[in-house]
């Protein structure tokens, strides 16, 4: 299970104190919830953060469309698919 570490500042603080925003993000690994008006608006976390975010997403993506495939029945045995990669890897 994936936690962070997270930081609530107003929107002034994005203005005013930005390259400490910044820095909360990059080197202490914070997640940063911007607020406007006391209610929860933006959310600023480190360029890495968010791909590694990014490729968790995909990857639960690609395991929601097999799930859905077993459901439905669209499955081949294992020798099968090897086989098939095997062929498209002599090709290419």
């Amino acid at each position: 299970m994936i936690t962070f570490q997270e930081t609530i500042r107003p929107s002034a603080d994005l203005r005013n104190h930005y390259n400490e925003i910044s820095k909360q993000c990059r080197e202490d690994n914070e997640v940063v919830i911007i607020t406007v008006n006391g209610r929860g608006d933006t959310v600023s976390l480190s360029y890495e953060e968010y791909k590694r975010i990014k490729a968790r997403m995909e990857i639960l993506e690609i395991l929601a469309e097999a799930e859905e495939d077993v459901r439905n029945g669209r499955v081949a045995p294992v020798s099968d698919t090897f086989d098939s990669l095997r062929a498209m890897l002599r090709e290419g």
